[in-house]
């Protein structure tokens, strides 16, 4: 393998390893608020895109951006109030099966909805004759936009969970819900803003991609995978690790396509899955959520 085609693996896994880590902070901020394991947060990914892909046609694509994550943003609110907030300690099974349904019904939705077509956006600067060569490697402008919106969705959070007063009430609820409760924070209403978050964060994920790799109903499940492994890799809750474990994940997974054919490529996330959930299932973190959610697994 030469030193050219080496970096453009290394640039595709950075890309898609930061989907994948969008995907995984999805699934962070709704279990530490709830302890829910979201498995339809796939699902707010491919709908972001979807969506968007139709607004495009109607609306400036910045508005057709916005239109399509709040849409999702409010699906996600409305999965916690239809299918999560009367559950009364529900166990962590229950709760998978419940929201890999949750999954299905969106997916039979968008299937419905937008048929079997993949669908994507414009560039959201320049084309694909915009690309320009680093080091030998061609990069496309959106790729630039993909790794600045994981970089910067980030930082926001971790802004918005150390120096606002909703984000300190959110981690109050992740601490201790009845403690919470009686500090007179609403928790029931945190835990539906915390579905909103993770969905609008996928949907904007879904957005950004989509130039590049396109969306189509069907996506969704492989992303919830992908997403749920870089979470347990990363240690659950935690956003910096979930975005270092995306960017692992998705060079190691891009490397594989030099070793094997294409079709092997997701075997490296369910490997890399089953064995930490096997020998380390704290991550590589250490987080404690992590290690109890491999335990009662």
């Amino acid at each position: 393998m030469t030193l050219e085609l080496f970096l453009q693996y290394l640039l595709a896994g950075l890309t898609y390893g930061s989907i994948y880590a969008v995907v995984a902070i999805g699934f962070n901020i709704v279990y530490s608020a709830s302890g829910v394991i979201n498995f339809a947060q796939g699902e707010f990914v491919m709908l972001g895109g979807m969506i968007a892909g139709s607004m495009a046609r109607l609306l400036p694509l910045p508005l057709a951006v916005a239109v399509a994550v709040a849409a999702t943003a409010a699906v996600g609110a409305l999965v916690e109030l239809v299918f999560v907030r009367w559950l009364v300690r529900p166990t962590v099974l229950r709760l998978v099966v419940i929201t890999i349904g949750v999954a299905i019904l969106l997916r039979e939705a968008a299937l419905s909805i937008w048929g079997e077509g993949v669908r994507s956006l414009p560039y959201f600067t320049g084309d694909e004759l915009s690309a320009f060569s680093l080091w030998g490697v061609r990069v496309s402008p959106q790729v630039l936009w993909v790794l600045g919106t994981t970089v910067a969705t980030v930082a926001l959070l971790r802004l918005f969970f150390g120096h606002t007063m909703l984000g300190w009430e959110m981690r109050a609820c992740a601490n201790n819900r009845d403690s919470a409760a009686l500090c007179g924070i609403p928790t029931r209403r945190l835990l539906t803003l915390s579905f909103a978050l993770a969905a609008a964060i996928g949907a904007l994920a879904g957005c950004v991609v989509s130039p590049i790799a396109y969306t189509s109903y069907s996506v969704g499940g492989s992303l919830a995978v992908k997403g749920f492994t870089v979470a347990i890799l990363g240690g659950l809750g935690n956003s910096s690790g979930a975005l270092a474990a995306g960017l692992v994940l998705g060079v190691l997974e891009s490397l594989s396509v030099s070793l094997w054919p294409t079709a092997y490529k997701d075997v490296v996330a369910l490997t890399v899955l089953l064995g930490i959930l096997s020998f380390r299932p704290s991550g590589l973190f250490g987080s404690r959520e992590a290690s109890r959610l491999g335990e009662a697994g």
